[in-house]
């Protein structure tokens, strides 16, 4: 079995030398994984996307980092490697650094889970680049162009170490525009795959991702150990799961002998995924779809005075841009009012949010200010982040924030 010949690079990359000004080699010898084009003193003219980028210091011309040029991005040099330690960027090296990340993730793989983050972008030293598998398929998502002469290697290296079978390509949408590469989002490299539905295991539940077609790889890794916590606490408890999506939260709580749960969100294609997800399981409890948007169907429960005893509430980034930041943190305060609202005496809600622009601190005050204006005695009982295989090695790369809150009447 062999690789597509599509992942052959169509252009070698070259060695370019960069000077940074005081702020942009701060940051360099730091571990920052990012280089703004604005602290980019001097490059060669003709560097191209995917050259490997020699980064010297302003005054002692002796190298701090390694990194991969970026012409398609204001982050215009990807890092590889700080500091002044000499390294080589080859096979050997992308090799050892997925090794490495293989054996961050091996205690997640010793329960019952066969689902997982291998590589998490910067925070794993692959910029620009995410690695998820499910079960026997690997799906290696591209964010920027940098990595086309070196996917090969890496593809090789991640296949060898996670024992997949298959290895799928997903392109963002910047690339799958993009004329500068043969590949097509969704192209099977590597193996044959007879399904594009995936079925896999998460702390013993089962779940399906479309590793073609779905969001992002096909599924939301990141919010694993909160399903399963949410899971645990909803034995005979009556659960609404908003902005469901594919039944993360639903899901786990069926398997672990929810009474009743109601999956919310403005897809109904999402909302069939969720309740074929439930269906791979076992569960006697009643599974409820509500389709439409999260804000209207939220209030129109509130009128009719229904109430559960667990709400979790997973909204999308609410922003995007910095410009977004202030609509975010009202739409947050909007939903813990919801959420609590909708929560039964002694009922457990948990608010969560994958906006990096939003910090933990912000959320987890906006939520606190909200519930404690409802004159209700609550008690914040957990505050979690990512999972293990999602770890931070940098400020922007947290965004998962996710608070249980236990009203206590």
């Amino acid at each position: 079995m062999s690789f597509s010949l599509s992942l052959k690079p169509t252009v070698q990359p070259k060695r370019v030398a960069v000077k940074l000004n005081a702020k942009g080699e701060q940051f360099v010898l730091q571990g920052h994984p990012w280089v703004f084009s604005n602290s980019i003193v001097k490059i060669n003219d003709d560097s191209k996307t995917g050259d490997l980028a020699i980064i010297f210091s302003k005054n002692k011309n002796r190298v701090i980092g390694l990194g991969l040029y970026d012409g398609n991005s204001p982050i215009r040099i990807k890092m590889l490697h700080s500091g002044t330690e000499k390294v080589e960027i080859n096979e050997t090296f992308f090799h050892k650094k997925i090794e490495s990340a293989y054996a961050k993730r091996k205690n997640l793989l010793k329960t019952n889970t066969n689902s997982y983050r291998l590589l998490f972008g910067e925070n794993d030293g692959f910029p620009g680049l995410i690695a998820d598998v499910y079960a026997s398929v690997l799906v290696v998502k591209l964010y920027s162009e940098i990595w086309l002469p070196y996917l090969e290697t890496i593809i090789k290296s991640l296949q060898n170490i996670s024992n997949t079978e298959t290895v799928v390509i997903r392109l963002s949408r910047a690339l799958q525009n993009s004329k500068n590469h043969k590949l097509k989002d969704g192209d099977v490299v590597f193996g044959t795959l007879d399904d594009e539905v995936v079925q896999f295991v998460e702390h013993g539940v089962n779940f399906s991702a479309n590793v073609i077609k779905g969001h992002k790889t096909g599924y939301f890794l990141d919010h694993r150990a909160n399903r399963k916590q949410v899971g645990e606490w909803s034995k005979n408890k009556t659960v609404l799961d908003v902005f469901s999506y594919a039944g993360g939260f639903s899901v786990h709580a069926l398997a672990n002998g929810a009474k009743e749960v109601t999956s919310l969100d403005i897809s109904k294609q999402a909302l069939e995924i969720a309740v074929q997800n439930g269906k791979l399981n076992d569960y006697t409890g009643i599974h409820k779809t509500i389709a439409g948007d999260a804000f209207e169907k939220l209030n129109e429960l509130i009128k009719k005075r229904v109430t559960f005893d667990v709400v979790v509430i997973d909204p999308p980034s609410f922003a995007k841009q910095a410009s977004e930041i202030d609509l975010a943190k009202k739409k947050y305060a909007q939903l813990a009012e919801l959420g609590e609202k909708l929560t039964a005496k002694n009922g457990l809600l948990v608010l969560a949010s994958c906006s990096s622009r939003v910090v933990s601190q912000a959320f987890f005050d906006i939520n606190n200010q909200v519930l404690m204006g409802a004159n209700r005695p609550f008690k914040m009982i957990l505050q979690t982040g990512h999972d293990s295989d999602h770890p931070v090695n940098f400020p922007e790369g947290a965004y998962l924030k996710c608070g249980y809150y236990r009203f206590i009447k």
